[in-house]
Protein backbone atom coordinates (compact mmCIF):
# COMPACT_ATOMS: atom_id res chain seq x y z
CA UNK A 1 0.00 0.00 0.00
CA UNK A 2 1.68 3.03 -1.13
CA UNK A 3 0.53 6.56 -1.01
CA UNK A 4 -2.95 8.01 -1.73
CA UNK A 5 -3.20 9.98 -5.12
CA UNK A 6 -1.81 13.45 -5.25
CA UNK A 7 -3.99 16.04 -3.98
CA UNK A 8 -6.30 18.35 -6.51
CA UNK A 9 -4.21 21.38 -5.54
CA UNK A 10 -0.88 21.87 -4.58
CA UNK A 11 0.17 21.78 -0.92
CA UNK A 12 0.90 24.41 0.83
CA UNK A 13 4.53 24.90 1.91
CA UNK A 14 5.37 23.77 4.76
CA UNK A 15 5.41 25.77 8.11
CA UNK A 16 8.02 24.88 11.22
CA UNK A 17 6.32 22.52 12.56
CA UNK A 18 5.78 22.52 16.15
CA UNK A 19 6.98 21.12 19.07
CA UNK A 20 3.78 20.29 20.45
CA UNK A 21 0.80 18.58 18.23
CA UNK A 22 -2.40 18.57 19.74
CA UNK A 23 -4.38 15.39 17.01
CA UNK A 24 -8.03 16.08 17.36
CA UNK A 25 -11.02 14.75 15.11
CA UNK A 26 -14.24 16.06 13.33
CA UNK A 27 -15.74 13.46 15.01
CA UNK A 28 -14.75 9.61 17.08
CA UNK A 29 -13.55 7.09 14.48
CA UNK A 30 -11.91 9.55 12.20
CA UNK A 31 -8.43 7.64 12.32
CA UNK A 32 -6.53 10.46 14.51
CA UNK A 33 -5.07 7.13 16.51
CA UNK A 34 -3.40 5.58 13.11
CA UNK A 35 -2.92 9.13 11.64
CA UNK A 36 -0.62 9.76 15.24
CA UNK A 37 1.10 6.99 14.59
CA UNK A 38 1.84 8.29 11.10
CA UNK A 39 2.82 11.33 12.01
CA UNK A 40 5.25 9.66 14.50
CA UNK A 41 7.07 7.18 12.31
CA UNK A 42 7.11 10.20 9.87
CA UNK A 43 8.76 12.28 12.20
CA UNK A 44 10.72 9.52 13.57
CA UNK A 45 12.02 9.07 10.06
CA UNK A 46 13.30 12.34 9.93
CA UNK A 47 15.66 11.98 12.58
CA UNK A 48 12.92 13.71 15.13
CA UNK A 49 12.82 12.12 19.13
CA UNK A 50 8.76 11.68 19.10
CA UNK A 51 6.63 11.31 22.66
CA UNK A 52 2.94 10.55 22.40
CA UNK A 53 0.24 11.33 24.67
CA UNK A 54 -2.96 10.23 25.46
CA UNK A 55 -4.97 12.01 28.18
CA UNK A 56 -7.77 9.97 28.49
CA UNK A 57 -8.26 6.24 27.16
CA UNK A 58 -12.08 5.36 27.41
CA UNK A 59 -12.13 2.15 26.15
CA UNK A 60 -10.01 -0.77 25.27
CA UNK A 61 -10.16 -2.92 21.55
CA UNK A 62 -8.60 -6.71 21.91
CA UNK A 63 -7.34 -4.83 25.33
CA UNK A 64 -5.32 -2.41 24.04
CA UNK A 65 -5.47 1.33 24.34
CA UNK A 66 -4.47 3.59 21.29
CA UNK A 67 -1.19 4.51 22.40
CA UNK A 68 -0.64 0.58 22.15
CA UNK A 69 -1.15 0.77 18.41
CA UNK A 70 0.51 3.90 18.17
CA UNK A 71 3.85 2.25 19.65
CA UNK A 72 3.26 -0.79 17.83
CA UNK A 73 2.39 0.57 14.04
CA UNK A 74 4.98 4.03 14.95
CA UNK A 75 8.17 2.45 16.44
CA UNK A 76 6.96 4.72 19.31
CA UNK A 77 8.16 3.73 22.67
CA UNK A 78 7.99 7.38 24.67
CA UNK A 79 4.10 6.79 25.28
CA UNK A 80 2.16 7.68 27.92
CA UNK A 81 -1.41 7.92 29.02
CA UNK A 82 -3.41 10.25 31.64
CA UNK A 83 -6.22 7.61 33.40
CA UNK A 84 -7.23 4.52 31.34
CA UNK A 85 -11.17 3.67 31.18
CA UNK A 86 -12.59 0.23 30.23
CA UNK A 87 -16.19 1.46 28.52
CA UNK A 88 -16.26 2.62 25.05
CA UNK A 89 -17.69 6.28 26.34
CA UNK A 90 -17.44 9.52 26.18
CA UNK A 91 -14.60 10.04 29.45
CA UNK A 92 -16.73 11.55 31.91
CA UNK A 93 -19.36 9.24 31.34
CA UNK A 94 -17.08 6.19 32.05
CA UNK A 95 -15.28 7.28 34.93
CA UNK A 96 -18.68 7.90 36.46
CA UNK A 97 -19.28 4.53 35.51
CA UNK A 98 -16.35 3.24 36.78
CA UNK A 99 -16.32 5.15 39.91
CA UNK A 100 -12.94 7.47 39.22
CA UNK A 101 -12.14 10.54 38.89
CA UNK A 102 -10.51 11.89 35.84
CA UNK A 103 -7.62 14.20 36.35
CA UNK A 104 -7.79 17.97 36.50
CA UNK A 105 -6.78 20.37 33.50
CA UNK A 106 -3.24 21.14 35.57
CA UNK A 107 -2.33 17.58 36.06
CA UNK A 108 -2.41 17.20 32.09
CA UNK A 109 -0.83 20.52 31.63
CA UNK A 110 2.07 19.74 34.06
CA UNK A 111 2.74 16.06 32.56
CA UNK A 112 2.72 17.62 28.94
CA UNK A 113 5.23 20.19 29.69
CA UNK A 114 7.64 17.31 31.67
CA UNK A 115 7.49 14.97 28.61
CA UNK A 116 7.66 17.69 25.94
CA UNK A 117 10.87 18.98 27.59
CA UNK A 118 12.35 15.36 26.24
CA UNK A 119 11.73 15.14 22.98
CA UNK A 120 11.90 17.51 19.68
CA UNK A 121 7.77 16.65 19.44
CA UNK A 122 5.04 15.49 21.62
CA UNK A 123 1.77 14.51 19.89
CA UNK A 124 -1.27 14.77 22.47
CA UNK A 125 -4.15 12.42 20.80
CA UNK A 126 -7.78 13.40 22.25
CA UNK A 127 -10.43 10.92 22.51
CA UNK A 128 -13.63 11.39 20.32
CA UNK A 129 -14.65 14.57 18.54
CA UNK A 130 -12.72 18.09 19.55
CA UNK A 131 -15.13 19.19 22.00
CA UNK A 132 -15.57 15.90 24.38
CA UNK A 133 -14.71 16.70 27.75
CA UNK A 134 -11.94 15.26 28.99
CA UNK A 135 -11.96 16.22 32.94
CA UNK A 136 -14.80 16.85 35.51
CA UNK A 137 -14.36 20.60 34.76
CA UNK A 138 -15.49 20.18 31.01
CA UNK A 139 -12.23 20.86 30.01
CA UNK A 140 -11.44 19.73 26.28
CA UNK A 141 -8.52 19.05 24.18
CA UNK A 142 -7.95 22.59 22.91
CA UNK A 143 -8.27 23.48 26.59
CA UNK A 144 -5.33 21.90 26.90
CA UNK A 145 -3.61 23.72 24.19
CA UNK A 146 -4.51 27.13 24.93
CA UNK A 147 -3.54 26.44 28.54
CA UNK A 148 -0.09 25.69 27.62
CA UNK A 149 -0.21 28.96 25.67
CA UNK A 150 -1.29 30.90 28.32
CA UNK A 151 1.48 29.83 30.41
CA UNK A 152 4.03 30.92 27.53
CA UNK A 153 4.59 28.00 25.79
CA UNK A 154 5.12 29.13 21.75
CA UNK A 155 5.32 26.04 20.11
CA UNK A 156 1.70 24.70 20.24
CA UNK A 157 -0.56 23.79 16.99
CA UNK A 158 -3.30 21.33 16.40
CA UNK A 159 -3.81 18.90 13.68
CA UNK A 160 -7.10 17.94 12.53
CA UNK A 161 -8.40 14.63 11.56
CA UNK A 162 -11.01 14.54 8.65
CA UNK A 163 -13.29 12.04 6.97
CA UNK A 164 -13.62 12.12 3.31
CA UNK A 165 -17.30 11.19 3.23
CA UNK A 166 -19.78 12.95 2.70
CA UNK A 167 -20.48 15.24 5.48
CA UNK A 168 -16.78 15.98 6.23
CA UNK A 169 -16.40 19.49 4.58
CA UNK A 170 -19.49 20.98 7.14
CA UNK A 171 -17.50 18.91 10.21
CA UNK A 172 -13.98 20.15 9.43
CA UNK A 173 -15.00 23.51 9.20
CA UNK A 174 -17.15 23.65 12.65
CA UNK A 175 -13.95 22.28 13.79
CA UNK A 176 -11.67 24.65 12.46
CA UNK A 177 -13.97 27.55 13.65
CA UNK A 178 -14.32 26.16 17.22
CA UNK A 179 -10.39 25.13 17.45
CA UNK A 180 -9.69 29.05 16.04
CA UNK A 181 -11.80 30.81 18.35
CA UNK A 182 -9.80 29.80 21.68
CA UNK A 183 -6.75 30.82 19.56
CA UNK A 184 -5.11 27.78 19.35
CA UNK A 185 -3.50 27.85 15.82
CA UNK A 186 -3.63 24.72 13.13
CA UNK A 187 -0.83 23.38 11.76
CA UNK A 188 -2.79 21.84 8.94
CA UNK A 189 -5.86 18.43 8.41
CA UNK A 190 -5.06 14.93 7.40
CA UNK A 191 -7.31 12.72 5.49
CA UNK A 192 -7.93 9.68 7.99
CA UNK A 193 -9.05 6.95 5.94
CA UNK A 194 -8.81 8.01 2.14
CA UNK A 195 -10.43 4.92 0.07
CA UNK A 196 -8.43 2.89 -2.71
CA UNK A 197 -11.03 3.56 -5.03
CA UNK A 198 -11.95 7.38 -4.09
CA UNK A 199 -16.05 7.83 -5.51
CA UNK A 200 -16.53 11.70 -6.77
CA UNK A 201 -18.15 12.93 -3.55
CA UNK A 202 -14.72 11.95 -1.87
CA UNK A 203 -12.56 13.33 -4.99
CA UNK A 204 -14.23 16.46 -4.56
CA UNK A 205 -14.08 16.56 -0.85
CA UNK A 206 -10.05 16.01 -1.13
CA UNK A 207 -10.22 18.77 -3.70
CA UNK A 208 -11.89 21.34 -1.09
CA UNK A 209 -9.56 20.04 1.40
CA UNK A 210 -6.38 20.88 0.14
CA UNK A 211 -7.55 24.38 -1.39
CA UNK A 212 -8.70 24.76 2.31
CA UNK A 213 -6.63 27.71 4.24
CA UNK A 214 -6.16 25.30 6.24
CA UNK A 215 -3.43 23.17 4.83
CA UNK A 216 -4.08 19.83 3.94
CA UNK A 217 -0.78 17.82 4.82
CA UNK A 218 -1.77 14.52 3.56
CA UNK A 219 -4.17 11.21 3.73
CA UNK A 220 -3.57 7.87 5.08
CA UNK A 221 -4.94 5.17 3.35
CA UNK A 222 -7.87 3.21 4.46
CA UNK A 223 -6.44 0.00 6.06
CA UNK A 224 -3.15 1.43 7.19
CA UNK A 225 -3.68 0.26 10.47
CA UNK A 226 -3.67 -3.19 9.14
CA UNK A 227 -0.29 -3.05 7.43
CA UNK A 228 2.87 -4.92 9.43
CA UNK A 229 4.58 -2.53 11.15
CA UNK A 230 7.49 -2.23 9.31
CA UNK A 231 5.21 -1.49 5.57
CA UNK A 232 3.73 1.10 8.14
CA UNK A 233 6.39 3.23 9.29
CA UNK A 234 8.19 2.78 5.79
CA UNK A 235 5.28 4.39 4.13
CA UNK A 236 4.00 6.91 6.59
CA UNK A 237 6.26 9.97 5.60
CA UNK A 238 5.16 9.36 1.89
CA UNK A 239 1.43 9.65 3.39
CA UNK A 240 1.72 13.03 4.97
CA UNK A 241 4.03 14.96 2.28
CA UNK A 242 3.02 18.19 3.76
CA UNK A 243 3.79 17.49 7.54
CA UNK A 244 7.44 18.53 6.60
CA UNK A 245 8.55 17.93 3.39
CA UNK A 246 11.35 20.65 4.01
CA UNK A 247 14.34 19.28 6.90
CA UNK A 248 14.43 22.89 7.67
CA UNK A 249 10.55 23.18 8.78
CA UNK A 250 10.98 21.07 11.98
CA UNK A 251 10.91 23.98 14.78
Amino acid sequence: MGAPPSDAGPLAPPAPLPRLLFVTGTDTGVGKTIATAAIGAALRAAGRTVAVYKPTQAGLEDGRGDIDVVRTLGGLENVHEGIRLLHPMAPVAAAEREGVELPPLATHLETIRRIAATVDHLLVEGAGGLLVQLDGAGHTLPDMAAGLIEQGETSVAAIVVCRAALGTLNHSELTFEAIQRRRVPIHGAIIGAWPEEPDPIELSNRAYLAAHPVPLLGAVPAGAGALAPEAFRRDAAGWLPGLAADPQALS
